[in-house]
């Protein structure tokens, strides 16, 4: 059994559907941490959306900045872990003014060893055009980062683009 699986893909691509799958498969009792926080009605109306389209089978935790204590919490849930996503938590570490280095060093020490299977799902932004504004760049610099290393962290790597998976790394 894999410990850690990084799925990547960009927006609407279809990889939160490859990675609850690939959680539905590894597991019967899979956890789903979400890094989202509703702060608009429209983001309110999709968590729940979200949450009646994964099923009754699933716990959640939400956990907008500490994702470590929150794969401890999922450990003692469940037997399968779902992040969804890196991008949201990055955005909500940046808005936090946190240190992304070391949260990042955190969750990819966490990864070497995980309780349970775990598997991230995270957007890759770096295909589009370069961002106009300072914020934009530093975002997509720090993304492009973040999933770089927490694809090395990981077992698995797969791409996912207009619902088809491509394996990165095996």
């Amino acid at each position: 059994m894999l410990k850690a699986q990084l799925i990547l893909g960009g927006a609407r691509s279809g990889k939160s559907r490859r990675a609850l799958a690939l959680a539905n498969d590894a597991g019967s009792s899979p956890v789903f941490v979400a890094t989202a926080e509703a702060e608009d009605n429209e983001m309110a109306e999709r968590i729940v959306r979200h949450k009646a389209e994964r099923g009754s089978e699933w716990s959640t935790l939400e956990a907008p900045l500490d994702l470590v204590p929150a794969l401890g919490a999922a450990a003692r849930q469940g037997d399968v872990c779902l992040i969804d996503c890196l991008t949201l938590w990055l955005s909500n570490l940046m808005h936090q003014d946190r240190d992304i280095e070391a949260e990042t060093a955190k969750l990819c020490d966490a990864l070497l060893n995980p309780q349970i299977p775990v598997i991230l799902v995270s957007n890759e932004v770096g295909l589009g055009l370069v961002p106009d504004t300072p914020l934009g760049r530093a975002f997509r610099d720090a993304q492009g980062r973040l999933n770089q290393t927490v694809a090395r962290a990981c077992d698995r790597v797969e791409f996912v683009a207009a619902g088809l998976s491509i394996t990165l790394k095996d």
